[in-house]
């Protein structure tokens, strides 16, 4: 995806006139019943005064025009005006509201908007709430901490805006607002498909072991960058496919490609040994048709490219597109086709994040006269050429995100983070289980430096269900993510974890139902950071034991009223194993309000149970009394499928 050019987001303060950072403005929610910090610049040695809501603050800007000033804790309320003078300069923030401001983070599922999910139309209609506000940040990489913001603009719930705010945020602050009655502000910081190691500040990476020599060899300028990266990349391209990058003419039938290295797609190349490549690659794929399929038009479908493609069928150009998220069909008149090998040649030009083919695999076809032909699967692949690397991009390196997009708000006081993240750390699932608790402690440090008290709030959403569904229980990078976030949830004080593997889509990996998840998070936040009582778990498994007749009884915790099936069918998703490791589906039954029986004819004397261990667990059905599901979990120590797998930066 295109990342904004830096230098266009870097707005600087004007040290001789007074100035506000970026994050104060018309109509913002400043955080009740704690100290606020108010900064900005101003004449160096200036005094500057800061009022509202009958509060008063004062502060005298450094050498630097640097100036802070700290407001006593203020009552939920408003609208205020905000009032800040130095001398005879003066500048006035109007309709500013005391409540809640929660930050909503994370990679595309915290980003996607209100107006592309599920039952939007209704939602954008009756969103007519002005007690919540809603800022973006813009999109900011740096290689160095920044302390200050472009200005933001606080857009108040209506119809007409509330279509652009993140969905789950969105979501999540109609129902805290409904519940408590206080203004909630969204501090939306989040950017599609981007990994947790650029959202960790480089003092918390350099503790990590598998990043600490890439922190200490972190560039601090960007002529010292783009040489480093380059390097490696190029390093990357050498690695895949033998030599440097160079032009060819992939669209020519008789190019040979034999001995070109195979990329699988639908699946961007990042996770396919190229990460950090943003240029052009070359994807072909040859396809044997009858003469029944070859016989009138077709349409070439390429499910979505990012970001943009050059397709061609048999030397032909059949057509282009722009669009990272852009689904891609293409009319083929009658005669371009013929029976025996046919040649599909995209040129995939990325300009920044993720690159290749992605989407549903059921989108990557050839319709023919005669029926579909699936595309997916391995394409010859070439890299023609590199982009011309100019500034840091987001998943360059670690930290590059908290510079420039967490670290200037960490002065701002919050009530608490929503977190949706961890797709682009499915490949490499295992580390999660600490890079996500460093994470999170790193955070709640940054926030306490400025003044933060309180252990930090921190809840998030489990990966949703997404990608292939084997007939038998396999091993599973989004299983073993799932895993490290529930491990991060029992495991860290202050957090919770919203369950969201029903309301998944096994060909998309944004689904549309953004409501259930926004809801979810919001009863855990109402439960743990309001005091208000209702069900917010789901069944969590509290303890098992065999039975004589070699079936296997699990006892739940949280089933609020009594354990069912979503749908009331049959209890799905079970699976056991014996010493030899090889799951089996496993009938189950719920017994009583708190248990459940396991048994297989296929596994005799079982050794192991999972529950939902699938990339989409969508059949797997157990909820407790109010409808809330289980996660994912299992029993077994045994080795993880990604556990040998280190981020490369």
């Amino acid at each position: 995806m295109r990342a904004l050019p830096l230098l266009a987001l870097l707005a600087t303060f004007h040290a001789k006139a007074l100035e506000l950072a970026g994050v104060f403005g018309d109509h913002m929610v400043l955080q009740r019943d704690a100290p606020l910090h108010i900064w900005g610049r101003a004449e160096p040695g200036q005094r500057v005064r800061v009022q509202i809501a009958g509060g008063e603050a004062g502060a005298q800007a450094g050498q630097d025009g640097r100036w802070q000033a700290t407001l006593k804790p203020l009552k939920a309320g408003g609208p205020h005006e905000l009032r800040v003078s130095a001398g005879a300069d003066q500048r006035l923030l109007a309709d500013v509201l005391i409540g809640d401001v929660w930050v909503a983070a994370g990679q595309s599922n915290m980003e996607w908007r209100l107006a592309d999910t599920l039952g939007a139309a209704a939602d954008v209609a009756a969103a007519d709430l002005p007690r919540i506000r809603h800022a973006r940040m813009p999109h900011r990489a740096s290689l160095t901490p920044l302390r200050d913001t472009p200005p933001l603009a606080w857009d108040i719930s209506s119809p007409t805006a509330a279509g652009e705010f993140s969905a789950v945020a969105w979501h999540f602050a109609r129902r805290v607002q409904a519940e408590t009655g206080v203004p909630i502000g969204l501090l939306n910081l989040s950017w599609g498909g981007t990994p947790i190691e650029t959202w960790t500040s480089p003092r918390a990476a350099a503790a990590d072991p598998d990043l600490a020599g890439t922190m200490r060899t972190m560039p601090t300028d960007e002529a010292a960058f783009v040489q480093r990266r380059r390097g490696i990349i190029l390093e990357r391209v050498r690695r895949f496919q033998g030599d440097a990058p160079s032009a060819v003419d992939g669209a020519d039938p008789a190019l040979d490609d034999s001995g070109w290295p195979t990329l699988n797609a639908p699946q961007v190349w990042e996770t396919q040994g190229l990460p950090g490549l943003d240029g052009r690659i070359w994807l072909r794929r040859h396809v044997t048709l009858t003469a029944a399929e070859a016989a009138g038009a077709a349409t070439l479908h390429l499910a979505r490219v990012d970001d943009c493609d050059e397709s061609f069928v048999n030397g032909h150009p059949v057509g282009q597109t722009c669009g990272w998220d852009q689904p891609r069909a293409y009319a083929l008149p009658a005669g371009l086709l013929h029976a025996g090998d046919n040649l599909v040649a995209v040129r995939v030009t990325d300009t920044g994040g993720d690159g290749g083919i992605h989407g549903p695999a059921t989108e990557l076809r050839l319709d023919t006269a005669a029926g579909p032909r699936p595309l997916a699967g391995r394409w010859r692949a070439r890299v023609e050429a590199l982009q011309t690397l100019t500034e840091p991009g987001p998943n360059d390196l670690p930290g590059l995100l908290f510079n420039g997009m967490v670290s200037p708000m960490t002065p701002f006081a919050v009530r608490g983070v929503i977190w949706y993240q961890g797709e682009t750390n499915a490949p490499r699932a295992a580390r999660y289980a600490q890079a996500f608790p460093r994470l999170i402690g790193d955070w709640r440090a940054q926030w306490r430096e400025q003044g933060q008290k309180g252990l930090l709030p921190f809840y998030f959403v489990q990966l949703a269900s997404y990608g292939p569904r084997p007939p038998l229980p396999e091993g599973s990078a989004f299983a073993e993510l799932r895993e490290a976030q529930r491990q991060t949830a029992a495991r860290v004080p202050g957090t919770g974890m919203a369950v969201s593997i029903d309301v998944g889509d096994a060909d998309d990996i944004h689904p549309r139902d953004k409501r259930t998840v926004g809801e979810r998070l919001a009863r855990i936040a109402l439960v743990q950071s309001y005091g208000r009582a209702m069900p917010f778990r789901g069944p969590t498994l509290k303890s098992s034991r065999f039975l004589p007749d070699g079936r296997i009884e699990l006892r739940f915790a949280d089933v609020a009223g009594g354990l069912a099936t979503r749908g009331g069918g049959p209890l799905l998703g079970f699976a056991l194993a014996g010493e030899d490791q090889r799951f089996q589906p496993a009938r189950a039954e719920i017994v009583g309000r708190d248990r459940v029986r396991l048994s297989s004819d296929a596994v005799r004397r079982p050794a192991a149970v999972r529950y939902a261990w699938a990339d989409t667990p969508l059949e797997a059905n157990l909820v407790d009394g109010a409808g809330l599901p289980a996660s994912p979990w299992r029993s077994d120590h045994w080795p993880l499928v990604t556990r040998d797998v280190r981020p490369e930066f």
